[in-house]
């Protein structure tokens, strides 16, 4: 099997997880408030994540650089992340915030151009066309539907834009620091980042929280996003980057909106129309593409 070809699923499964935390991230707005809600992920994923490093692996020496970087992966990626996308999911639809993260690839592709001097093949820029083509064909043709879209549809997409800019940093970090540094020890650091960074917010908003009204299904939530988003994901996430151009790895987070919207339909009801059909074919079409091993010949 081609090399390139695992860890290329890896990162498409870290994404089709990470689409369902869209979905899962509208229902607990709905009962937690985000800064706590974040808080709890990140410390159930620390508090299993801690005792596996160490058992395999032993905690990591690492250099100021490293960790500087880290914290800057954390910042963006897990802190400016959560808060964009959560608040925003408040005030628009699951099925357009998972849409609009589809233009992770064209941003992740130029960041990866200029920050890691990637070149941009052909098949790649190809790729990123195609992934905001299909973007584009949702977010104008969309507009004009009688589908309901939210309170503040608007306001509420350029906070998720605002989360996509920073998932993109998000896979230029873990660029920087995949080769050196375990995908379970980068998992770890970046969660306990995650965990320290909502903490004072969470404290505040834990206050005034009443803890015994929410429920069982609710809690499953939490423990969700801190088992299979965070922990699951991370991993796969970086164990893909490890082996993948930042550029490849962008393109592939195109299946990121396709699970979101297929979850919107079915777990929240939500309506989706042809342009919705259309942009996600296209978005497909730019993820084989950009998957796709190439040929290698022998002469």
């Amino acid at each position: 099997m081609n090399e390139q070809l695992i860890p290329r699923l890896k990162i498409i499964l870290a994404m089709i997880i990470v689409g369902s935390s869209v979905v899962a991230g509208k229902l607990i707005v709905q009962s937690f408030p985000v800064f706590l809600a974040s808080e709890l992920r990140f410390l159930v994923a620390t508090i299993i994540l801690v005792p596996i490093l160490i058992k395999f692996e032993g905690f990591p020496s690492i250099t100021k650089r490293d960790l500087l970087i880290l914290f800057l992966q954390a910042l963006s990626g897990v802190f400016l992340f959560n808060i964009f996308i959560l608040y925003g999911l408040k005030i628009t639809t699951a099925i357009e915030s998972g849409i609009i993260t589809s233009t992770i690839p064209a941003v992740t592709g130029v960041l990866a151009f200029f920050f890691l001097k990637e070149k941009l093949t052909k098949k790649v820029i190809i790729g990123i066309l195609l992934a905001v083509l299909g973007t584009l064909t949702i977010n104008i043709f969309g507009s004009f539907s009688v589908v309901e879209r939210g309170t503040s549809p608007l306001f509420g997409n350029i906070l998720i834009f605002g989360a996509v800019i920073s998932e993109a940093f998000f896979i230029i970090f873990g660029k920087f620091i995949a080769q050196r540094v375990s995908p379970l020890a980068i998992s770890t650091i970046v969660s306990i980042f995650g965990a320290v960074l909502f903490l004072p917010f969470a404290l505040y908003e834990g206050n005034q929280f009443k803890f015994e009204e929410v429920s069982i299904e609710e809690w499953g939530l939490v423990f969700y996003f801190g088992i299979v988003v965070t922990v699951i994901a991370f991993i796969l996430m970086y164990q893909g980057l490890s082996k993948v151009p930042a550029s490849t790895a962008g393109v592939l987070t195109g299946v990121l909106p396709i699970s979101s919207v297929i979850l919107s339909v079915n777990i929240l009801g939500e309506e989706i129309t042809y342009t919705h059909l259309v942009g996600i074919v296209i978005t497909l079409i730019a993820i084989y593409l950009i998957a796709k091993p190439e040929k290698k010949y022998v002469i």
